[in-house]
């Protein structure tokens, strides 16, 4: 990191470097849970789930790599073995045990919930001490808050499609 770059990050740098550890790995795992939940998806609506989860699945990858190059600006690495992903993370990858849509959305909506705690947290702790940091969270926060409605969208969609089965 550049000396000027130091000077204007005024926490502790040690802990935040484990936060955005612990986020970076986070987004591994919500990447690959939207990747797989489009490989496995079945189910009413199927094709437009389908194609939210692979977009939301490149938006983590993205989220996933602005943080390793933050972690490396810091002066740290981001997590390099995968299998310590699970342990870092707090929000965690929920296996898909149902490969209905419906089950589906519910995780990846539970992940999201997730996901925007974390970020909110980051940019709480990163506001008037770390720019980069916390202009970079308010990005991923803004995203998050995204993928949650979407998520919110379809559950909507599903509730109103059981009441026309229905009839």
């Amino acid at each position: 990191m550049g000396e000027m770059a130091k000077k204007i990050v005024k926490t502790d740098l040690e802990h935040l470097l484990k936060v955005l550890n612990e986020a970076y790995a986070e987004e591994w795992l919500a990447y690959y849970q939207y990747w797989i939940a489009a490989k496995v998806a079945m189910g009413l609506n199927r094709t437009a789930v389908v194609g939210e989860f692979e977009e939301h699945a490149a938006e983590e990858l993205k989220h996933a790599d602005w943080l390793a190059d933050r972690i490396i600006q810091l002066g740290g690495a981001p997590i390099l073995s995968p299998s310590e992903w699970d342990n870092m993370a707090h929000c965690k990858y929920i296996t898909p045990h149902n490969f209905d849509v419906v089950a589906l959305v519910r995780d990846n909506l539970e992940a999201e919930r997730c996901a925007i705690g974390r970020y909110e947290g980051i940019c709480d702790l990163t506001h008037n001490s770390d720019y980069e940091t916390f202009r970079l969270s308010r990005k991923i926060l803004k995203e998050e808050i995204e993928h949650e409605q979407e998520m919110e969208d379809f559950m909507a969609d599903f509730e109103t499609a059981k009441q026309y089965i229905k009839a």
